[in-house]
This record gives C-alpha cells, sequence and structure tokens, in this order.
C-alpha cells in the first residue's frame, strides 16, 4: 500500500531516494471496518485520510435528515478543506460505507516531514490544490446541472459507485427523494433502449 502512495506522489513530482523513503517511513496505513465514523460534526478534523481501498461518505445533517455531500473512494484524499489553517468545529460526518485501508495524516507529522524535506510541502500544497479544485467542479455542477444531469456526471465519472451505494444515499447526492432516482433511471433506460 506504501508504494502505492509513492507511485502517487511521483506522479504529481518526481521524488528523490530521501523523499521518496520519508513518505514511506513517516506512513501510517490503518484498516477500518465499515459504519466506522472517522469525524463526527462538531469535532474538528485532526486527520486527513487517502483511501487506498474502501469508500468514505461524506455527509450533514439537516433538519435531522441526512444529505450527503461527497463519496471518497480508492486514490482520492479526505481533506477538511475548512480546517486548513485552524481547527474548526466540522460540519460534516465522515464515515465508512465499507471496509477502508486507509493512510493516516495530520498537520504535525506533515510539518515534520516538510521541515526535513521543504520541497515536500509544495507537493502537498498542489494535493489540497487538486482536492479543492475537484470540490469546487463538483459544487459547480451541483448548482447549475439537473439531478438527472448529476446523475449522468457521476454516471459517466464513477460509473461503479453507482453499485456501491444505496440508492437512498446516491438519492440524496443528487438532490433528490428515492422515488425521484427511480424516475430519473427509467427515463434514461428509455433513452438508451
Amino acid at each position: 500500500m506504501k508504494q502505492k502512495l509513492i507511485n502517487y506522489f511521483t506522479k504529481i513530482s518526481p521524488l528523490s531516494d530521501a523523499e521518496a523513503k520519508a513518505i514511506y517511513d513517516g506512513s501510517v496505513v490503518k484498516e477500518f471496518k465499515k459504519s466506522t465514523v472517522l469525524l463526527k460534526e462538531g469535532q474538528a478534523a485532526q486527520n486527513t485520510y487517502f483511501v487506498f481501498k474502501g469508500l468514505i461518505r461524506q455527509y450533514c445533517l439537516m433538519d435531522g435528515e441526512e444529505k450527503t455531500t461527497a463519496f471518497f473512494t480508492e486514490d482520492q484524499w479526505v481533506i477538511s478543506l475548512g480546517n486548513l489553517d485552524e481547527e474548526k468545529p466540522s460540519a460534516f460526518y465522515w464515515v465508512c460505507e465499507e471496509d477502508c485501508v486507509l493512510l493516516i495524516g495530520n498537520d504535525n507529522s506533515a510539518q515534520d516531514l516538510f521541515k526535513n524535506h521543504p520541497r515536500l510541502e509544495s507537493i502537498a500544497r498542489k494535493i489540497v490544490e487538486n482536492t479543492f479544485a475537484e470540490y469546487q467542479q463538483t459544487m459547480t455542477a451541483y448548482l447549475t446541472n439537473t439531478p438527472e444531469q448529476r446523475y449522468l456526471r457521476l454516471l459517466e465519472s464513477k460509473p461503479d459507485l453507482l453499485q456501491r451505494i444505496p440508492q437512498y444515499q446516491l438519492a440524496s447526492y443528487i438532490g433528490v427523494k428515492p422515488e425521484s432516482l427511480s424516475r430519473i433511471r427509467k427515463r434514461i433506460t428509455r433513452k438508451v433502449v
């Protein structure tokens, strides 16, 4: 698993042997069972995660109802962008929807790594920028697309996700009730046939 992380970093920027070894040696990889809550609303996000295996769902509670706002799967970072400068209470929950294998990172370990290998800070910044760009793209699509367009976008960008999550979570993610999602699926199926 750790080698997969080195490969990920190398795609962003070539690493020296010393940088690769520091990342490899400093990586903390842990398994989490399905239903493990990694973060609760109101807690400060102490850790970031890189998903080697599994699925994490991000949601918030609105009037007692779960509103799914993101899914994180293999080779994605789970970062609380609201906590980059200071520890603020999270508005979200992060829950393992499958058994997961995750890299665990935090600011203290990152600062130690950057102190000894300053170039890794710019690579980390690039990762945060890429993560922010993904979030921004998702939010823009959510605000400008219809629920059917959101579903089609998900079908195109992450078709495997549709097999991995319950329909009510998918419906929440695209902003409709489960019965509306069923109607969307039927319309799409009719268009294809």
